[in-house]
Parts: C-alpha cells; structure tokens; sequence
C-alpha cells in the first residue's frame, strides 16, 4: 500500500486499527491521518520520504478503509477517533510525537491535540476551518460546497442506500468538488485503494457515522473547549483553489485558537495531498524540520 511500509492491525476495545508503518531511527515518530472518502493509501507519495530518521505511523480511521466499523453513531466522535490514534502510540511505545491530518484527520489531529496537549509536538492541519466554526456561522457558499456534512448526515439508512447505488459515481464526484480536479490527477494505485474501500457498504456506512457524529457530537465537545488553544507549533495548509479558501481566509480562522501558527497554500483544491504531493511534502518537511 504503502512503499517500504509494513501493513499491522491492532485490536482496541473491539475496533481493530489497521495501519502502516515506516522508516526509524531517533526522530520523533510522525503519524499521519487521512481524511473522506480515502485511506491511508493517500499518503503514499509522501510518508516514505518522510521516513529517513524517524518512524512514521498511518493509519486507517474508524469507519474507513480495513479499519473496523462500529455500529453507533457515538463510536465516530473525533475523540473517539483520536482515542484510537492514542492507544496505537502507547502500543508502539511512543508518548510524544508529530501529527499531520487532511480533512476528517485533521478534525481529529485537532481534537487529539486539544484533549492532550502533553503528547503532541507539532500539529500539521490540512484544509479545515475549524468544525465549530464551519457548522455555527454556516454560509450559503460553504452549505453549497459542503453539502455532503449534511446528507450524509441525514438518518441511516437513506444515504447509505442512495450511495450504495452508485459509489464510484458518489465518491468521485467529492474528488473532483472542492476546488476542481480531474480524476487523472490521482495516482491510480491510491484511487484503486479507495474505490476498493469505499465499495464497501459498511465503509459507507462508517462515513455516514463520521458526519452523524460531527453534528450530534462534536459540536458540544468543542463548544465545551473554545477558549482552549493549541499551545504547539502548528502549520495549516489549504489549498489555493479550494472551496475554503474561496470561503474563509483560512488561516485566519486558526489564529485565535493557536499560540504559534504558520500557513501556507499549496496549488490545487481540497486534495492537494494526492494532486499536489511534492508540493505538500515540501511543505511539511520544511516545517518538521523547524519544530
């Protein structure tokens, strides 16, 4: 999946964690989180070079790609998901590290890092405004772009049937949303990783409860912290042409809730990661290598 990686799966409180692993040496390990529609496989083209020196973790988030798929809404709290993260670490002996997410990782790279503090040394955020904000002072623009929060939001089984129809043609439309692309732009072994995912009707289901719970749950979760900050060096990137940029200065968004903020936008949309990885890989190992 991931080259020079080795695939493991761990067991926790009856979610398995599957995940991939790289690289070593005395570094900080850096764990990297995917985010909607996709897998660990987006990371392909960047987690090996970021692997000399350090030992790099990505792994697959509940409800997404081998991970496992639990039955309640509840179980999709991105505290839920970042407990996961937390006992892989204490399983592979690691209590500090570096955190990078895109999209729904970055949603829980955040909410790691807001409920410890103590175990993030740097916090790389990837074309997100923060949840709070984006569901609160909800734009016409933002609701137009971001219409899938709420459809796939809506009660199960109605998305889940609709998309299960059709998935290739539901999830390659968010692809090619946010910013524009064209499905030429993504490395065909990682598009073939989230189709083979995505096809699943218990993924879809996963990612439903994913967007169930943004609303049901992490609302009052982060309403409960807005006066906490993030008080460890964080770099937000977005991407130039994306929906968010287009809606929010982005990194203003980040300002308020972070003691040391650095941002920069990569060319492409939402998934610069996968359209622009060279670009995005600069950009990290600039900023890793600052921290």
């Amino acid at each position: 999946m991931i080259a020079g990686f080795t695939d493991h799966v761990l067991p926790h409180r009856g979610v398995d964690i599957a995940y991939s692993t790289g690289g070593g040496g005395d570094g900080l390990p850096l764990v990297m989180l995917h985010g909607f529609p996709q897998t660990r496989a987006m990371w392909a083209q960047i987690a090996p070079a970021l692997a000399a020196g350090r030992q790099v973790i990505c792994p697959d988030l509940r409800g997404y790609g081998a991970s496992g798929k639990p039955g309640d809404v509840g179980d999709y709290s991105f505290r839920a998901m970042g407990g996961d993260i937390l006992a892989l670490m204490d399983h592979l002996g690691h209590a500090r590290f570096d955190l990078v997410g895109h999209d729904r990782g970055a949603r829980t790279a955040h909410r790691i890092t807001l409920d410890t503090p103590e175990r993030i040394n740097s916090l790389t955020l990837m074309d997100i405004v923060p949840t709070h904000l984006l569901l609160s002072e909800l734009s016409h623009q933002v609701a137009k772009s971001y219409y899938h929060w709420f459809f796939l939001a809506q009660p199960e089984p109605f998305p889940e049937r609709l998309i299960g129809a059709d998935p290739d043609y539901f999830f390659e439309s968010c692809l090619l949303g946010w910013g524009g692309a064209s499905l030429d732009d993504f490395d065909a072994a990682q598009l073939a990783a989230y189709r083979a995912a995505w096809r699943d009707p218990d993924t879809i289901r996963g990612m439903c409860n994913d967007y169930r719970a943004a609303i049901s749950h992490d609302m009052k979760l982060d309403e409960a912290d807005l006066d906490k900050r993030i008080t460890c060096p964080t770099l937000v990137l977005y991407g130039a042409q994306g929906a968010m940029a287009e809606a929010y200065d982005v990194p203003a968004t980040w300002t308020d809730r972070c003691d040391d903020l650095r941002a920069a936008g990569i060319p492409g949309g939402h998934f610069f990661p996968d359209t622009a990885p060279q670009e995005t890989l600069a950009a990290l190992q600039g900023f890793l290598a600052e921290v």
